[in-house]
């Protein structure tokens, strides 16, 4: 419950600024610039980890939007649950297709925790254990729970260095979201530091080529998500 405990604090350093953000970058500002002409929307949150803090959706959820939040552990989603009962809250691990896959996980919680091993190995922390799980997909718990008529104003995904295995579970040709935050974690430096961002390995990477060929465009990056807009969205 330490997360409960120091969220008045949190609170208190936003509001010393004139626009609150509950993001960690400031990302849900931008979002809420994108769709300021909409009053109540629907979004998907992959990686949600925390309902409040460094919560991408958290701003909107104030403001009367709904959406789908889904994690990989089952204590944040117990979370969700309470603080986000107007949400769906799922406890899953999604991919491309239906497999059994290695969770490496650094502990309880942690947003480090991820399917790629490669990422598990560039990170300072210790892995404290290995299990498998069975990952599904984002087309199927949309059709599963009866979601394949909401339109997804934005997509948000954060799942340590296994979000293109996520993007391709959702039919992105049919569902087509105004907005698809993706984060992206460099493989090809040393370290996986932010600063040391390439824009020619973003350019390259199998990220921004899929978007790419799904009619969506770089409008931004902010820290490590990249921020793409579908090029029939008009912002109003």
């Amino acid at each position: 419950m330490k997360y409960l405990k120091n969220y008045p604090s949190f609170l208190l350093r936003k509001f010393k600024t004139k626009k609150i953000s509950f993001s960690q970058t400031g990302l849900d500002l931008l979002l809420s610039n994108i769709f300021k002409g909409l009053q109540k929307g629907f979004y998907v949150d992959i990686g949600c980890n925390h309902p409040v803090y460094n919560n991408n959706t958290f701003l909107f959820y104030k403001r009367g939007w709904r959406g789908l939040n889904i994690d990989l552990d089952k204590s944040s989603i117990d979370l969700f649950n309470i603080f986000r009962k107007g949400d769906l809250n799922i406890h899953a691990a999604l991919s491309s297709s239906n497999n059994t896959q290695k969770v490496y996980e650094f502990h309880k919680k942690s947003p480090l925790n991820t399917l790629v091993k490669k990422v598990a190995n560039y990170q300072k922390a210790e892995v404290k254990n290995i299990y498998e799980i069975n990952t599904i997909t984002l087309n199927e718990i949309i059709n599963d729970k009866g979601l394949h008529n909401n339109k997804i104003n934005f997509l948000t995904i954060d799942v340590e260095g296994h979000e293109v295995e996520v993007l391709k579970g959702l039919n992105i040709d049919i569902y087509r979201p105004d907005v698809i935050v993706v984060e992206y974690l460099d493989l090809n430096l040393d370290k996986l530091e932010i600063k040391n961002l390439n824009i020619n390995n973003v350019l390259n990477s199998e990220i921004y080529q899929y978007m790419l060929s799904k009619n969506y465009s770089l409008i931004n990056w902010l820290h490590s998500d990249l921020i793409f807009i579908n090029n029939e969205f008009k912002i109003k």
